[in-house]
């Protein structure tokens, strides 16, 4: 079975990547952005999920914005944040040279480890901190069983 050789050119390579830099620059600095805007771009909040014997226990970062600004809902096992952290728009003479902060609208939704009561669930927030406590159901806690002697 005979391959057949291909004659490695280089500059197709280097032609290749000069066009992926063009489209970098051109989505940065083209007609359609100005340089150092922030960038609306989609971001999630970074959380924690833990079990114990009776809860699950969800904590996410979300700072910046009010509890109001914030949904929480259940369906099935899952549960879904959602919200959006505004960018402030102050035009006052500034002008940016470094802008770091993500804004935009968030959904994170968290596949939650056990069954928990639905009813139950509490929410607070505290220093841009969502703390979401799940009680477990009845029948998923751990149970202890006693051993008898005969």
């Amino acid at each position: 079975m005979a391959k057949e050789l291909i004659r490695w050119d280089p500059f197709r390579e280097v032609s290749r990547l000069r066009r992926e830099i063009d489209r970098l620059w051109e989505d940065f600095f083209g007609p359609t952005r100005r340089a150092f805007e922030p960038l609306v771009e989609a971001w999630v909040p970074a959380i924690d999920v833990s079990e114990s014997g009776d809860k699950v226990t969800i904590k996410a970062e979300i700072p910046g914005i009010e509890a109001k600004d914030i949904e929480i809902s259940m369906a099935g096992d899952t549960l879904t944040i959602k919200g959006e952290k505004k960018a402030e728009k102050e035009e006052k003479g500034e002008s940016f040279h470094l802008v770091e902060r993500s804004y935009g609208a968030f959904s994170r939704s968290i596949r939650l480890p056990a069954a928990v009561d639905a009813d139950k669930i509490e929410a607070t927030y505290k220093n841009g901190v969502l703390t979401i406590t799940c009680p477990k159901k009845e029948e998923v806690k751990p149970k202890a069983i006693e051993i008898k002697t005969a």
